[in-house]
Formats: C-alpha cells, structure tokens, sequence
C-alpha cells in the first residue's frame, strides 16, 4: 500500500559505507522483452497522468542512494513490546540488507549496472533502533543508536534531527551522532499489524510477520512496500494488459518477477537524466 505524504509517502552501520560503482560498461538500451512494451507503456502513462509532482519531488529512494553516493542507512521503530535479543536484532538487520538487496539487483545485467545505474551494490546498514522502553533491547553494546520514547505517530522514532525525511537538505548538524549516522528510512515494525505501507520514508510491516519471515527468500509485503519507496504505485483498481501477477499487484505475487523489474528499470531510465546520467 503506498501511502501519500507530500507526494509518495506519509511515513545502516557505524560507519559510512559507499555503493561500489560499476567498472564495466552500462547497458543503455531500452530493451525490456517484446511482450512487456505494452503494459509498460500503460503504465507509465498512468504515472504521468496521475502522479501530481512526478518530477517534482526529490525524495524517492532513487534519490536517497545518489545523495549518500550509493548506500542507504534505515532506522528500525520497534513499535512493540516483545524483546528484542541481540541475536534477533542482527538477523533483522541482514534480512533487511538482503532483502532491499533484490531490487537493487533488478538493476544489473552480469554484473553491470543497466542504463548508465552507477552501483554494483548499495550497503544497507542499520544505524539506531527506536524503542518505547529501552528494556525491551535486550543488548548493552553500542552497535546502533537507541532512542527512547521519542513518540511520532503513535509510534517510537529515531531522532528527527537524523532523519532525511525531516531533513532533505542533508544537514545533519543537529543530529547527535552527525552525518554518518543519519537514516534515510525507517523499518516501522508494529505489532499485531496486517499488509503494509511504504513510501520515501520507508516501509511499514507487522513485527510478528517480519520476525517469522526473517529466513524466507522474499518478505514479500516488506519487498512491495520498497517498490513504493522507488516511486513504484498499487494496481488496486486496473491491470496492464497482457499481465496478470506481479509483485506491485498486492496479493497476486510473492517475489519481485519480470514485469516489476522492467517497471523498476523504468522509473530508473526516466529519473537518472535528474543524475547527469
């Protein structure tokens, strides 16, 4: 579900770690496959027609990764009473990375960044957790920020004066850990939460369905949710012609397939002129 704020949402790591830039050339051909022009076509004409500051806004994640030069740092809202083990934070954090990872592959070909992408990886690193009682963490080392009771939303929050959704000029000065430890986006896990919302402050999942997922190839509501942070829309109320299942149609796909990563490459070759790509 993608959630409007602004335009595309209403709402990691000690240190800063870079996107390693691709050596080789990139593909710069629209070449999607013959029977996926058509339904690409329509929707791209449906983002024009009904997107209303499309090129405009400058928050998507396409932005967030260019700004950092190829990383991304997230904040987890833990907006939860259950306790969170240090062994359980960790693997939140790399099924985090691996997940976010697959969009980012969608953008490769052997290896190679696909028209003119500049990274053959983005590093993921989470850099705070927010918590309403700092008991419910149940670890001492100093491996990510903690905040405390900082409620937005009805829900714990990392630091506004870390956050790029609050701070889109990239100024951190105010940040308690400085620039290094700023987040682009959030994980809002919530309990007792069902499907999901996402947009360029990042993405929203019931606790309990991420913790259970956390070794399943696709976290499949986390992973549409990211779509909508790229800019991404729903197909709520139409289908593209000649498709029928796909990640971005919630509930007909549990994986990014063919036509997402085609959609994916789309909205990339339309934004990177903004790049000087």
């Amino acid at each position: 579900m993608r959630v409007l704020r602004g335009f595309v949402a209403a709402c990691a790591a000690l240190l800063l770690v870079t996107g390693e830039a691709s050596a080789g050339p990139a593909v710069r051909a629209w070449n999607p496959p013959g029977h996926l022009v058509q339904p690409l076509g329509e929707v791209w004409q449906h983002v024009e027609s009904t997107y209303p500051d499309l090129h405009g806004f400058r928050n998507y994640g396409w932005d967030q990764i260019m700004a950092n030069g190829g990383y991304v740092n997230y904040c987890v809202r833990w907006d939860s009473t259950a306790p969170v083990s240090a062994a359980l934070r960790d693997r939140i954090h790399a099924s985090l990375s691996r997940q976010f990872t697959k969009w980012i592959a969608a953008l490769l070909d052997n290896g190679q960044g696909w028209e003119s992408w500049p990274y053959q990886s983005v590093p993921v690193k989470v850099v705070g957790w927010a918590v309403r009682d700092r008991s419910t963490l149940q670890w001492t080392d100093d491996s990510v920020d903690v905040y405390v009771n900082d409620i937005n939303e009805n829900a714990p929050q990392c630091a506004a004066d870390c956050g790029r959704f609050f701070h889109q000029d990239g100024d951190y000065s105010r940040c308690p850990g400085g620039a290094a430890r700023h987040y682009d986006m959030s994980l809002w896990l919530t309990a007792g939460m069902g499907g999901g919302a996402g947009g360029d402050w990042g993405q929203r999942v019931g606790s309990e369905y991420f913790a259970a997922n956390l070794d399943s190839e696709n976290i499949h509501i986390y992973l549409h949710e990211v779509g909508h942070t790229f800019g991404l829309d729903d197909f709520y109320d139409w289908t593209p012609s000649g498709v029928c299942c796909f990640l971005m149609k919630a509930g007909s796909a549990n994986e990014i397939t063919e036509f997402d990563k085609w959609m994916f490459r789309d909205w990339w070759r339309h934004l990177k002129p903004r790049y000087g790509l």
